[in-house]
């Protein structure tokens, strides 16, 4: 037989699961603007009803209802969209460090306009124009005098600058990587958290949204897969275990050979690091993840950290230095000895005012700066070292104006042939190519590039953007939603109150009312 307390405690279960479903209403009220918060709630479920079913069970003909209770609280989230999210995160980190990259390229070579190289180089080619009409006027050795330092000094405005870029580069790649292993670090102590509270049959989702916060922030330096391990049995069916994080390619595949960032099982980190081809190079030689070693090449995970390896430049275990930013170095060092060496050779091949005098061959023009030929045949570093010879820069007479000296006066021809370098295909350029046009395919070519990187960094961006709102429509905190509830959960916690005043006063009849007949 049913108790007569039994509508008592039917009302009591009411109470207090409204209540809990308050105050869960609150908890999301409150962290309404919480970043990485989730919106929690919670499950209603029947108790078990009466009579309970057994051989010794009362007869009546159905079971009477025994209340409800909060079963638990959950967070509302989809784990296929965080996996979407982090994989669009890693992407839109690498396309933008590579477009901001870029821009600060095209801002430091500043073409078209008056300022940039092409403009200059343009200014000395016509000072030696102008030479070749007057030969033996000072103003116009002046001249070109001057331009050639403002060709060289430009040269050296680049090359310098681009070495500073890729030392801010290589400081980022530090600060990223030091990133990574506190993330991982902090990971891995919620991690430690998050078992020592499972185990008891509590459902962690405060952590569990700390947990998720840092794995987002992590997703974005490289590309992740995230797996977690069985919590233990005594643990609650919506606990979800430690988490351990892989490092993954570009196609969502292992590293070859695989690397794991974080160890849940373990709780162990394997700590990465960065090293370079030597102490005073900005070039990425090699990344350790634990006791694992990649090269740049093989280290092909998504993620800002990529991109910036990328752009400021690495060496290849062949030896060979790529990258956006060594690229464009390489490219200035190659056409400023073509242009230097081509220069020098029909300088030394004419005659100048001082070398009619002496009868001595005209000194270079240009020189090296110490610099010395690679395999390619490309002095490199000779972008940022070239300046005029300490003869031209003492004496402008030695500009080799005239093609002979047994026809000095009015003789620029030279001159002529000097102004004509530009135009002249050198083979240093590929042959076929002057420095014009060499030139020209530089700007050209890192145009196209960056258009194509903002391109993908606008779409990148554009599709993280769109599963994060994907997410927030379902994870985040509407105030609208939580007010409704929270009406609609006062309302059932005032039935309730009721309900136990309406049980009391039935109580009261059966104690203080019934068995008074006749007195």
């Amino acid at each position: 037989m049913v108790s007569t307390f039994h509508g008592l405690e039917v009302a009591k279960r009411g109470l207090f699961t409204q209540q809990s479903a308050l105050y869960t209403t609150g908890h999301n009220i409150s962290n309404a603007n919480t970043e990485g918060y989730t919106r929690q709630r919670v499950n209603f479920e029947q108790t078990g009803p009466y009579p309970a079913a057994s051989r010794n069970r009362a007869e009546i003909p159905g079971q009477m209802g025994m209340g409800v209770q909060a079963q638990s609280i959950e967070r509302v989230r989809t784990q296929f969209l965080d996996d979407q999210f982090r994989s669009g995160n890693n992407r839109a980190g690498y396309y933008r460090v590579m477009g901001s990259s870029m821009e600060r390229m095209e801002e430091l070579m500043n073409e078209p306009t008056e300022n940039g190289l092409a403009k200059t180089m343009d200014r000395f080619w016509q000072s030696l124009q102008d030479l070749s009409v007057n030969p033996e006027d000072a103003g116009a050795r002046s001249v070109v005098r001057q331009r050639g330092k403002a060709v060289a000094e430009t040269f050296n405005y680049l090359s310098n600058t681009i070495n500073t870029m890729q030392t801010d580069i290589k400081n980022e790649v530090n600060v990223t990587t030091k990133e990574i292993n506190s993330l991982a670090s902090q990971i891995n102590n919620v991690n430690k958290q998050i078992a020592e509270i499972e185990p008891h049959g509590y459902v962690a989702n405060d952590l569990y949204d700390e947990r998720d916060r840092l794995i987002d922030q992590l997703s974005e330096h490289v590309n992740i897969e995230v797996s977690y391990e069985e919590p233990p049995s005594s643990a609650s069916p919506l606990a979800m275990g430690k988490a351990s994080i892989n490092l993954m390619n570009g196609s969502g595949q292992p590293l070859s050979p695989m690397s794991q960032l974080l160890d849940g099982t373990s709780n162990s980190v394997n700590r990465m690091s960065v090293s370079y081809a030597s102490a005073s190079t900005d070039l990425v030689q090699s990344i350790q993840v634990g006791t694992t070693s990649y090269n740049p090449e093989e280290f092909t995970s998504p993620g800002k950290l990529k991109g910036l390896i990328e752009a400021g430049g690495y060496e290849a275990e062949s030896g060979i230095k790529r990258g956006f930013y060594e690229g464009m170095l390489g490219d200035l060092d190659q056409m400023a000895t073509a242009f230097a060496t081509e220069f020098n050779a029909v300088q030394t091949s004419g005659d100048s005012l001082n070398s009619i005098k002496t009868g001595n061959t005209p000194p270079a023009f240009f020189s090296f700066g110490g610099t010395t030929l690679n395999i390619e045949g490309i002095r490199e570093g000779l972008a940022g070292s070239i300046d005029l010879t300490n003869e031209i820069k003492m004496d402008k007479d030695h500009i080799a104006a005239a093609s002979s000296a047994e026809s000095l006066a009015g003789n620029g021809d030279n001159a002529l042939a000097l102004a004509e370098v530009q135009n002249n295909n050198l083979q240093l350029l590929g042959g076929d190519t002057s420095l014009n046009s060499f030139y020209e395919s530089m700007i050209g070519g890192m145009g196209v590039e960056s258009q194509e990187i903002q391109r993908m960094a606008g779409n990148s961006n554009t599709l993280r953007q769109s599963v994060e709102e994907q997410r927030q429509s379902i994870s985040s905190v509407s105030l609208d939603e939580e007010m409704t509830n929270m009406v609609k959960f006062q309302h059932a916690y005032n039935a309730a109150a009721r309900n136990i005043t309406v049980v009391d006063e039935m109580i009261d009849r059966v104690i203080n009312q019934m068995g008074r007949v006749g007195r």
